[in-house]
């Protein structure tokens, strides 16, 4: 059954790239005109009112597109390292080995990490089996956020941390759902109950994990994370009573989440209303404002034109983020290095191209950080 499962979850690696490629053969890509992105941000931005980041894979490590995320990036977020689904994939295995391989990395590369460790959909194999129990995903949700913050709180670079992730959804809560792989939205947390003297009966997955993350995890900056854009105003009144209501318990949630997967387009003047709206509540109530999953998705063929307005749908968001930091943090990731190896491939969302070579998108974000005067 567990050689059947990882056929199963290679597969669906494979089939999310276009072409089948033997990472020992890439060339190194091409440096990019003009400044890094890196240096930029150390140089006009050192206050750290804005950090910029990008996520990858530890498949990057010893090939050429790790010398694109250490040569561009200060900041990074492992993808699917420090996930439950790695680390803890039942309730008697744990694996870090990739876990201590990017801590060593940033030592290394003097650089700050994102712990994306979410309680919330795709989860292990374990807690697809449909005789799963509420006591069974409590032990499991308690034993592995235990593991992660008394094991990395206090590590040097470790600033941030997901601590729930995608928990509503068209304004409702999501779950449970049962899975079938590893790109199915399984999130069973909620059959651990509700809290019924809430109003919005929120489910008490989420008020566990900042119990746990907020007691273990001092030193680790505590992020709400979700998926739907801040123009699905349901969705996201329901997220600000949740993070009112997990403060009122005396909860700490140190930042706000948006994983802002958009089509090309997207930035509006309507939709950057509604981001700015967002910002302005987050910070107001205290928190810091994190784009955490940027993309641009080129539904349409391919062409030059779809490739300027995906730069401008990139660029619009970052500059609403370099306006509003004045008054809060902020922070930009990418979640994609290469249009090869990505989510989504298909739709060519990364700032790199296939061969991890700079796209109109990368200077766009290159030239914004560069001549942006603060209004």
């Amino acid at each position: 059954m567990k050689i059947i499962l990882f056929v199963i979850i290679v597969l669906a690696f494979l089939t999310s790239c276009k072409k089948e490629v033997n990472l020992d053969d890439l060339k190194a890509p091409a440096v990019p005109e003009g400044r890094r992105l890196r240096a930029i941000m150390e140089d006009r931005y050192s206050d750290e009112s804005i950090i910029l980041g990008i996520t990858c894979g530890i498949w990057a490590f010893n090939t050429p597109y790790e010398v694109v995320v250490d040569r561009e990036f200060n900041y990074v977020t492992p993808e699917n390292d420090f996930k439950q689904s790695t680390i803890h994939p039942d309730n008697t295995e744990w694996n870090f080995e990739n876990a201590y391989k990017w801590i060593d990395h940033i030592h290394q590369n003097n650089q700050i990490l994102r712990i994306h460790c979410p309680i919330g959909p795709q989860v292990s194999d374990w807690t697809q089996k449909d005789k799963r129990t509420a006591e069974e995903l409590e032990l499991n949700l308690t034993d592995f956020l235990t593991a992660v913050c008394t094991t990395f709180n206090g590590v040097q670079g470790v600033v941030y941390m997901d601590v729930v992730n995608e928990t509503i959804i068209n304004g409702e809560w999501f779950g449970p759902k049962i899975g079938s792989g590893p790109r199915i939205w399984e999130n069973p947390w909620t059959i651990i109950g509700v809290d019924e003297n809430d109003v919005n009966k929120t489910p008490l997955y989420i008020s566990k994990a900042f119990e746990i993350t907020n007691e273990l995890a001092p030193d680790i900056k505590q992020i709400y994370n979700h998926h739907e854009g801040p123009e699905n105003t349901e969705s996201w009144n329901l997220i600000k009573q949740t993070v009112l209501y997990l403060k009122a318990k005396g909860l700490r949630v140190d930042a706000i989440g948006w994983q802002a997967h958009v089509d090309n387009g997207w930035a509006t003047e309507e939709n950057l209303n509604a981001l700015r709206d967002l910002i302005d509540w987050t910070q107001n109530n205290g928190m810091e404002f994190h784009v955490t999953e940027a993309s641009s998705f080129i539904k349409e063929k391919l062409s030059d034109e779809e490739l300027e307005l995906q730069a401008e749908t990139y660029s619009k968001i970052l500059e609403v983020l370099l306006a509003k930091r004045s008054n809060g943090k902020v922070g930009w990731n990418t979640w994609h290095l290469t249009d090869l190896y990505t989510y989504r491939s298909e739709y060519y969302p990364s700032i790199f191209d296939e061969n991890c070579e700079a796209k109109p998108a990368y200077y766009a974000i290159q030239n914004l950080l560069e001549t942006y005067t603060q209004k």
